[in-house]
């Protein structure tokens, strides 16, 4: 239970991580938003920014050995790091529908997973 709490926690965290530094790049649709200037804009990131730690916080925690969860702190990284790339994705090809999805971006892909692999490798 408490990988898949770490894992669900991470990929909502991360969500909102990819909001708060790539969501105002699609927001500047919005005639309001795009008059705003940019020390406007980073302090609406920050805000969104912050939900991402009522998620990153308590993912780390249950997740970490030290607390009695199953992963070390190098496997954390290791997996925060390809849900952020997951999310990423899933995030620029629904909301930056101009962006496309190549086979030299599927390879990158693949070799971090494979960095997961030989990261959780006893």
């Amino acid at each position: 239970m408490k990988i898949l709490s770490t894992i669900v926690l991470l990929v909502i965290s991360n969500s909102f991580m990819m909001m708060a530094w790539y969501g105002h790049l699609k927001f500047r649709e919005l005639k309001w938003f795009d008059s705003l200037g940019l020390l406007s804009i980073v302090l609406i990131s920050w805000f969104i920014a912050l939900f991402e730690y009522f998620f990153m916080v308590p993912a780390n925690r249950i997740g970490y050995k030290e607390n009695g969860g199953p992963f070390s702190l190098i496997e954390l990284k290791v997996l925060q790091e390809v849900i952020t790339l997951v999310v990423f994705m899933a995030f620029a090809l629904l909301v930056f529908r101009n962006e496309q999805f190549r086979l030299n971006h599927l390879i990158s892909f693949v070799f971090l997973v494979l960095a997961v692999l030989f990261a959780f490798k006893k």
